[in-house]
């Protein structure tokens, strides 16, 4: 199994933990559970590859589905015996944030688009399944809240993962690095509460 195979399976099914825990955040039945944990887990390398006129990667390959349930599955038994606290839903999203996100910038990089399109498709691989997720739940999109730091994460990590061959990275060590640069972004602004500026107009306009 090669490490963007690798990365995809592992990310879907971190993703599909998470859509199972923010399904069981709203009550939702099997069924919701189901739904929620795919499009998580899915979203964000369908529109990748539609984007990039290529085969959906779960239709060339249903084990994506399978790994999909499994992970949905264990979760729904795991919360059974142990509540999970709320912070470990954002903590399964920063880990599937970054494994997703470097799968989706290899991919681009092997179909041998510019380095700006490859951090591009980084961004919408790591943050639109969250994105569906979050809409289903009647929630704000993580990607939308104000001030949360979430796709920047991806964009810094992503950037590094292309420019660090540039200085005699190896491909596969640069590919790691980025997503662990992604998930420890992400994690410090959980845990630490960072936040990137807001752009608020209505303040500038009553600032005499």
């Amino acid at each position: 199994m090669n490490l963007v195979r690798l990365l995809d399976f592992t990310g879907v099914g971190v993703f599909a933990v998470s859509g199972a825990l923010a399904a069981g955040a709203r009550r939702l039945d099997l069924i919701g559970v189901i739904v929620i944990a795919t499009v998580t887990a899915v979203g964000g390398g369908t529109l990748r590859d539609l984007l990039m006129n290529r085969t959906v990667f779960w239709f060339a390959d249903p084990a994506y589905l399978i790994a999909i349930f499994v992970a949905a599955a264990l979760t729904m038994v795991y919360v059974r015996f142990r509540h999970p606290p709320l912070r470990q839903l954002e903590i399964a999203d920063a880990l599937g944030l970054a494994m997703f996100s470097i799968s989706g910038a290899r991919i681009a990089q092997n179909a041998g688009l510019a380095d700006l399109i490859v951090v591009v498709i980084a961004v919408i691989t790591g943050t639109f399944g969250g994105v569906v997720r979050d809409v289903l739940c009647n929630e704000i999109p993580m990607i939308l809240r104000r001030g949360k730091m979430y796709a920047s994460t991806v964009i810094i990590g992503a950037s590094f993962y292309v420019l660090a061959p540039r200085l005699g990275v190896q491909s596969d060590v640069a590919g790691l690095a980025g997503m662990a640069l992604i998930a420890a972004l992400r994690l410090a602004a959980i845990v630490w509460n960072l936040k990137l500026p807001v752009f608020d107009l209505e303040r500038h306009r009553r600032a005499p």
